[in-house]
């Protein structure tokens, strides 16, 4: 209340003109907020559906004894088109509203990720023991849900048009050149110890990815913006500073995906996705502040309380990760493909699609929490037998079968 008098009392003191631009530019930054706002959820809720319809075509083909491979399917093509729908929508959502509230609206992907596992699960379960297995989950997501409000409430509203010269103003100031060569100087120090000192602590890789992440935000933030004022007329594609950005979009964004893939195939992936949203999260909202100045002139309650949506966003993020189940590999005694008859998923050449370890929108997790219950395989007991007599003809292993009981 206070801020909305003084900003009166600042209306009342200018002329009749000045007042009545400023209440219009007031009101076209908070309408481009909500825009801005309202893409950003769509196409995080969407990237999360199409990832979890992919992973259902998979493991219901791996499954089954259909033969056709997975980019022959419907479901798979129908989940493409979303996550592709998804992804512009991220994309256009950086044109209209700050970088400091689209960035931390990726929680979205991660609530609806985990409403899709817990509706999709197969079991039977007493509501007891459903409330105690996914109490986390459902605090998580309340909080996630909470947070999510607060940041779209006190987001910064200052948003200027991304035209070539704006982003060229950016680009040279001096806080963005400092704020550059700390980045690349940490950026070099993590990845001297990750390459050659094996430093493949979580933290380390993360933060790797979140550096690129945040020089991916800014100069997708760049390229949209300048997109849609060519798209509405004025043109802006003759810029050189257009195409500098996309260069740096296009790199950051396949390093960031090369060090995403190597971080999950040394850790889990809920624990990526909290973690990893934590940092990115953290550092593009810096880099953005420091680049297009989102929180020039708002006031330390706003700024507190965008502060206080975040922390409470991860979390939430935090919690519903924390509750995932983790999967346990399963090694047989003795190998499938050695014994005649066994059939697996493998036969007649069939093509398992490769699991999606990361999205340059900070998409959703993978629910994988109903595929170690559905599909793991028995084990086969194996016992040596030892054999006194020369005559007695027999495989060295003998498979014993047991009852239920047993």
């Amino acid at each position: 209340m206070d801020g909305a008098h003084s900003a009166a009392l600042q209306l009342q003191q200018l002329p009749p003109t000045s007042s009545a631009s400023a209440v219009s530019e007031a009101s076209f930054s908070y309408k481009e907020n909500l825009i801005g706002a309202l893409l950003a959820i769509f196409g995080h809720l969407v990237v999360s559906i199409a990832l979890n319809l992919q992973k259902y075509c998979h493991i219901r083909l791996a499954g089954s004894k259909d033969p056709r491979a997975y980019f022959k399917t419907k479901t798979w093509w129908l989940g493409l088109f979303l996550m592709l729908l998804g992804e512009l929508g991220v994309f256009a959502s950086y044109a209209f509203a700050p970088l400091s509230l689209i960035v931390p609206l990726s929680a979205v992907s991660v609530i609806a990720s985990a409403i899709i596992g817990i509706i999709f699960i197969k079991e039977k379960w007493k509501l007891k023991d459903f409330l105690r297995r996914y109490i986390l989950s459902f605090v998580g997501c309340g909080l996630a849900v909470v947070g999510t409000y607060l940041l779209v409430t006190f987001a910064p509203n200052s948003h200027e048009k991304m035209t070539g010269e704006n982003v060229t103003r950016h680009l040279v100031s001096w806080p963005f050149l400092l704020y550059m060569l700390v980045e690349i100087i940490l950026f070099c120090l993590l990845l001297y110890f990750y390459k050659e000192k094996n430093a493949n602590n979580i933290v380390v890789i993360l933060l790797l990815v979140a550096l690129l992440g945040s020089m991916t935000v800014v100069t997708v933030k760049a390229v949209a913006g300048m997109l849609v004022l060519s798209i509405q007329g004025n043109l802006q594609l003759d810029y050189p500073i257009f195409y500098v950005m996309f260069v740096c979009m296009v790199a950051t964004a396949v390093y960031q995906a090369a060090f995403l893939s190597q971080a999950s195939q040394m850790y889990d992936s809920s624990l990526i996705a909290s973690v990893g949203y934590i940092l990115s999260t953290t550092i593009a909202i810096t880099a953005g502040a420091v680049f297009y100045l989102d929180f020039i002139g708002e006031d330390v309650l706003h700024i507190c309380m965008f502060a206080l949506g975040c922390l409470i966003a991860f979390l939430g993020v935090f919690l519903i990760t924390r509750n995932r189940k983790k999967a346990i590999p399963f090694e047989p005694y003795i190998s499938m493909d050695a014994m005649p008859g066994m059939q697996n998923m493998h036969d007649k050449g069939m093509t398992v699609q490769p699991d999606l370890k990361a999205s340059f929108s900070y998409g959703a997790l993978e629910n994988n929490d109903n595929i170690s219950e559905i599909y793991a395989p028995a084990t086969l007991p194996v016992m040596q037998e030892e054999h006194g007599s020369r005559s007695a003809s027999g495989v060295p292993y003998r498979v014993l079968e047991h009852t239920k009981k047993e």
